[in-house]
This record gives structure tokens, sequence and C-alpha cells, in this order.
């Protein structure tokens, strides 16, 4: 029995090695490619049909227009020269240097058909402005009623809504236009929420936000705004409006707030100030908060006291000198106004507080009533 098992153990061997030799033979002989199995067939590639050979080379000849060069300057027709912030710079003021070259754009190098000069890219003469303000009664079209501007107010005001642009200290920036014109396109209103120094003057903020976007407000709340596009805005038709890649430099300007006032000795100033050190603060602002009650407080203040004190622990110092700036150049009731900036970790001596605490408060002093 056992040599019968034997016999048939190598029989089965002998068998199963003929075949994988006959099979190695086979692989390493045949001309033929070796397909593994269950592996997808290559389908063979059809030759393009004469037909639509013919279409491309038809649509090839009839196609007259010109190809736009990805590498050519962007020539935009808005009539206003291209600044960072709209709002929060005054035109009028020359700075007295430059912390980077002029030739620096920060639209990117031959980016844009318009020079920058550090500040600001001028627009050219030859862009109207009594054309642009045409086109955009165009746009607007008919006044909303009463109950479309309702109806608008009510999809678009509350902080749930999706369409809404953070305006910051920066103010109106001009990359800012082009998003409101990029929520423009599925969205007939944009909810505008403002924080910060800006919203000392939230009437410049409506004005410069209508002017350069060509839009509408039709809700005005504290410090929310809802900028309407139009009736006949087309997304297609919209204006050309070249990004800024980054934010520039700010250029020098004259100081701010000085430290002795304009009319005023030394003497009289330091007397003046720790005079108002002594005075309870009229309120106390906080960082990135809403200042629209600021002037109207200020304005009550002074018909009384004359000398007011904003405490300003929590706003940085760049901030609060703005803060004074916007106050100092504001005329209130014919109230003229000389800002002091108070630092008690720069002027101990004036205060009467300890060393480690550092606190900033800004001066208003009433000088002349007209």
């Amino acid at each position: 029995m056992l040599s019968i098992r034997r016999s048939l153990t190598l029989a089965k061997e002998a068998k199963d090695s003929f075949v994988l030799l006959c099979n190695l033979r086979a692989r390493f002989l045949s001309t033929d490619y070796d397909d593994p199995p269950f592996s997808p067939l290559s389908k063979p590639t059809k030759p393009p049909s004469e037909k639509k050979k013919k279409k491309k080379k038809t649509q090839q000849d009839q196609s007259s227009e010109p190809v736009n060069n990805p590498t050519a300057p962007v020539t935009s027709d808005l009539p206003f020269d291209f600044r960072y912030s709209y709002s929060e710079t005054n035109p009028a003021i020359k700075p007295i240097g430059f912390r980077e070259p002029k030739r620096f754009s920060p639209f990117g190098p031959g980016r844009l058909d318009r020079n920058w000069t550090g500040t600001s890219a001028p627009a050219s003469p030859e862009n109207d402005q009594s054309q642009w303000a045409e086109e955009r009664e165009k746009v607007l079209g008919e006044p909303l009623t009463e109950e479309e501007v309702s109806e608008l107010v009510e999809r678009y005001r509350h902080s749930d809504c999706s369409r809404q642009i953070n305006l910051g200290k920066g103010g109106v920036t001009h990359n800012m236009i082009d998003d409101i014109h990029n929520h423009w396109k599925k969205a007939e209103a944009v909810r505008i929420k403002c924080l910060g120094v800006p919203t000392l003057d939230m009437g410049n903020i409506c004005f410069h936000l209508e002017e350069k976007s060509g839009g509408k407000i039709v809700y005005r709340n504290i410090n929310i705004l809802v900028l309407y596009r139009g009736r006949n805005y087309d997304p297609k038709n919209r204006p050309i409006i070249p990004l800024m890649l980054w934010k520039p430099y700010p250029p020098i300007y004259p100081r701010l707030v000085k430290n002795v006032a304009d009319g005023l000795t030394f003497e009289e100033t330091k007397e003046m100030r720790n005079r108002g050190l002594r005075y309870p603060a009229l309120m106390k602002l906080t960082r990135n908060g809403v200042y629209v009650n600021v002037v109207a407080r200020v304005r009550e203040e002074f018909e009384a006291e004359e000398i007011v004190r904003l405490d300003c622990t929590h706003v940085g110092m760049s901030d609060c000198k703005r803060i004074g700036v916007k106050l100092k150049v504001y005329s209130l009731n014919g109230i003229w106004f000389h800002v002091f900036p108070y630092c008690s970790k720069m002027n101990r001596s004036y205060s009467g507080e300890g060393r480690g605490i550092e606190k900033k408060r800004l001066l208003l002093c009433e000088t002349m009533i007209l």
C-alpha cells in the first residue's frame, strides 16, 4: 500500500512540474504580449474623425475676437484715484517722506496702466466723472418702494446673514470694493458691519461706499449698513477693479498730535494736562469698539466743562491718536479742540499712578468758542 501511494504522489509531482515547465516555455518563447488575468484591456484609440477637424477649423476661422494677453497691464475706467484706504486718508495732506521706493506698486510690476506715486495711483484725465455718474444712475434705476426696502432690509440686516463684509480700522479699502461686487453677483445687497475708529464718522463711510461702488445704502442702524446694488445691475458688466497684492507701507506724515498745543506755551499745556488728569473719564473706549455716540457725548460735555477726558486704556496708541485727530478736525458747534494724548509710562511725573500701571488717556481741551 505504501509503495502504491508513493508512486501516485511521484506521478502527481511529475505532472505538475511538466505543466509548469510548459507554461514557462510558452511565456518566454512566445512573441505575444502577456496580459495578466483580470486586468482591463486597453481600448484602441480611434483616430479623430474628419468632421470634428472641419468643425474646429471653421470655428477658428469665424472667431475674429482678439485674444486677451494675460501679461498686458489692466486698464480701468474708474474716474477716481486708487488708494489703499479711501475713508481714512486725506489727499490734501502731503507726506514728508516714504518708507519704500515709489516704484514698488502694490498692484504688482506691470499689472496696472497707472503709475504709483507712493500714496495713490491717479486716474487718467480722459476718465469722465459725469459719465460715471450717469452710468450709476442707469444701474440704480427707479428708487425702491417702501415695501421693497423693508423686504430687502429684513433679509440682510440680521447677524446670521451670509453676505456680510467687516469694515475695520482701515476703513473703506480698495480691495473691499471688489469684495462688494463679488457679493453682488449672487445677492441684491450686502451687509456691512463697521468697527473701530472709522465709526466716529459714519457719514464719511457711507459717502465713500456709495461713490466707489456705485450702490445705494438703504439701511443704516448704528454701525450696520445694507448696500443695495441697483435694479439694472449686471455682474457681467461690472467695473474692472485691479486688486492690491499687498498692503503698501504708509508714508511718513507730519506729527498727528503735538506735545505743545498751538497757541499755548509749554507751561500752559502742562498745567492744563495735569488739571485734566484729575477729571473723571467721560467714556471708556474699547478696542475695535463702536464709537458712534462719542461725538455727541463730547459735544454735550463741552457745553458745561472746559476739559473732557476719555479713557483709552484698552485702545492702541495709533488708534488713540486717530481718534484725537478726528475729533480735532470735527468742528462741533463752533468749538475747536486741542488734543493731548497722555501715557503714564512716558510721563510718570504727571501722574499719581504706580510705575507698573500703563494707561493711555485722551484729553480734549476747549480753547475757542466762535
